[in-house]
């Protein structure tokens, strides 16, 4: 009960940094309520499974720029959930680098206060 709570909390944060986005990004968008929980949904699988697997294949390039690929890398995943998931959308690379920066941020800020509060 407790991996089903937390798996629908973050679903649900993924799925309100990326509404978030969408509104000061124009680069970011959907078509509606089902395509945004989608991407959500999408940009968590994406993060939690793939995203470490491209960490590792990108390292030597990661530490030559000095973590400035991490960026990158956060906007190439964000096309890759805009490339699955039909009705969400993002522009151009640096619409969609800016968005990811923010979401990157967001995120972080968000899990460290519920790694503070812990949920049940």
């Amino acid at each position: 009960m407790e991996t089903l709570l937390r798996f629908i909390v973050f679903w649900g944060l993924n799925t309100l940094v990326l509404w978030l986005a969408s509104l000061l990004f124009s680069g970011v968008s959907f078509t509606g309520p089902g395509a945004l929980l989608w991407a959500g949904l999408a940009f968590g699988v994406v993060n939690t499974l793939i995203k470490p697997v491209l960490f590792v294949l990108t390292l030597p390039i990661t530490i030559v720029t000095l973590g400035f690929f991490i960026l990158v890398l956060n906007a190439l995943i964000l096309f890759g959930v805009a490339w699955l998931v039909p009705g969400f959308s993002v522009g151009s690379f640096w619409q969609t680098f800016f968005a990811a920066l923010f979401i990157s941020f967001f995120g972080m800020l968000v899990n460290a206060r519920i790694s503070v509060r812990r949920l049940p």
